[in-house]
C-alpha cells in the first residue's frame, strides 16, 4: 500500500486522460455512436497532438526555434503513403501500416539529422530562417515530382485505413509519443536539454556536450512528426503540398506557444482546442461567409493569448485554474494527515526531555595562603 501511495500520479495524469478519452469514443465509434465528421475530428486531434508534443521538445524543453515542423510531416506522409500504395495490394492493411509507420517516421529522422547537423550549430533566428527553408524546399520538390512517383501537383493517392479504427490506432501512438517525451525529459538527459535552454555556455562549461543533445532531441522530435504524417496520409484520400505551407508550422508553433512553453499538458490542450475550433468553424462558416473563418480564428487565438498572459487577469487565473478546481474536490481524511516527524518528543537524545536535571554545588572553604606562599614572597 506504501508503494502505492508513493507513486506520484500527477506524472501519468495525461496518460490516464489519454487513454480513458480513447476508450469512451472508442467504444461510441464501435456502437455507432458517432458520425463520420467526428471521427474524422478526432483523428486531425489524434495528430495535431502528436505534432504539437514533438515540436514542444524543440521549443518548449530545448529553447531552439523551428519553423520547419511540417516539412518532416511532408516527408513522412508522402514516403509513408507511397510505401502504403505499394504495399497495401500485396501485405493487407495492418502490416501495411506498421510498415508505413516505420518508413515514414525513420526518413524523417534521418531528414533530421541531415538538417540539424549544421542547422543546429545556429542560434535564434537564422535556425528558424534555416528549417522555414527546409520545409519549403521539401513541399516543392514533392509539388514538382512526376505523377508516376509522388503525384506531383495534383497529388499523391494514398489508402484509407477503416475510419472506425484510425483514430484509436493514432491515440495510442500520441500515447507513445508521450511516454518517449515524458521519459527523455525527466532523465539526466532531460536535465542536460533544459540546462541548454537556460544557459547554453554554462551548459558547456560544464561538460555537456551541446551539439549531441540538439541533435537528440530534433532526431525525435523528426520522427514523430513523420508518424504524424503518415497517419495524414492514411486520413485522407490524397496528399497534396500545398497542406505543408509554413503557415501549417505556424499553427504548430501556436499549439505550442499557447500550451505554454515546456508543458506537455498545456500542449495537448491546447492542440485539442485549436483543433476542434477549426474544424468546426469549417462547418459553420460555409459559403459566403467561408472568408471570416480565418477572422474568427485569429480572434480567438488573440483573446487566448491575452487571458494566458495579461497581468490584469492574473489573479483570476490562480483562482480558476484546474489544479485549484481539483483541489475543490479532492478529500482530505483525517487518517491521511501525518503527524510532525521532527517534534521534539520523536527526535531522540541522550536524554530524556522529561527528566529533571539537578545540579549538587559544594561550596569550598575560603583560601588561605600556606607557609610557601609567605617563603615565596
Amino acid at each position: 500500500m506504501s508503494s502505492f501511495n508513493s507513486i506520484k500520479w500527477k506524472h501519468y495524469a495525461n496518460y490516464i486522460a489519454v487513454a480513458a478519452f480513447t476508450i469512451v469514443f472508442a467504444v461510441l465509434s464501435l456502437v455507432g455512436g458517432l458520425k463520420t465528421s467526428d471521427i474524422y475530428m478526432l483523428e486531425k486531434i489524434a495528430i495535431a497532438i502528436m505534432l504539437a508534443v514533438s515540436l514542444s521538445m524543440v521549443v518548449g524543453f530545448l529553447g531552439e526555434l523551428s519553423l520547419g515542423h511540417a516539412g518532416f510531416m511532408c516527408v513522412g506522409a508522402y514516403l509513408g503513403g507511397k510505401t502504403a500504395a505499394v504495399l497495401e495490394p500485396l501485405l493487407g492493411e495492418v502490416p501495411t501500416l506498421l510498415i508505413s509507420l516505420l518508413v515514414g517516421g525513420a526518413v524523417a529522422a534521418i531528414f533530421g539529422v541531415i538538417i540539424g547537423l549544421p542547422a543546429l550549430r545556429l542560434r535564434g533566428d537564422y535556425l528558424a530562417i534555416v528549417t522555414l527553408a527546409f520545409g519549403e524546399i521539401v513541399r516543392t520538390v514533392f509539388m514538382n515530382s512526376s505523377s508516376e512517383s509522388f503525384g506531383g501537383s495534383l497529388g499523391l493517392p494514398t489508402p484509407r485505413f477503416d475510419k472506425n479504427f484510425l483514430f484509436i490506432i493514432a491515440f495510442v501512438l500520441v500515447l507513445g509519443c508521450l511516454a518517449v517525451t515524458q521519459n527523455l525529459i525527466r532523465s539526466k538527459h532531460g536535465r542536460a536539454i533544459t540546462s541548454i535552454r537556460d544557459n547554453e555556455i554554462a551548459a558547456r562549461a560544464t561538460g555537456i556536450n551541446v551539439t549531441k543533445y540538439k541533435l537528440i532531441v530534433f532526431t525525435v522530435s523528426s520522427f514523430f512528426a513523420g508518424i504524424a504524417g503518415v497517419l495524414y496520409s492514411y486520413s485522407n484520400f490524397t496528399i497534396q503540398s500545398t497542406n505543408f505551407s509554413y503557415n501549417y508550422s505556424i499553427e504548430i508553433l501556436v499549439m505550442v506557444v499557447l500550451g505554454g512553453m515546456g508543458s506537455i499538458n498545456g500542449s495537448i490542450i491546447a492542440a485539442t482546442l485549436i483543433t476542434f475550433l477549426d474544424v468546426k468553424l469549417q462547418t459553420i462558416l460555409t459559403g459566403n461567409l467561408a472568408v471570416l473563418q480565418d477572422l474568427f480564428y485569429a480572434l480567438i487565438l488573440i483573446l487566448i493569448v491575452i487571458y494566458n498572459n495579461a497581468p490584469a487577469l492574473k489573479g483570476f487565473r490562480e483562482a480558476h485554474n484546474f489544479k485549484n478546481l481539483f483541489n475543490k474536490f479532492k478529500k482530505h481524511s483525517p487518517e491521511h494527515i501525518h503527524d510532525d516527524e521532527a517534534k521534539w518528543d520523536r527526535v531522540p537524545t541522550k536524554i530524556n526531555m522529561d527528566e529533571v536535571l539537578s545540579v549538587d554545588i559544594q561550596v569550598s572553604s575560603p583560601y588561605t595562603p600556606d607557609k610557601t606562599d609567605k617563603e615565596d614572597k
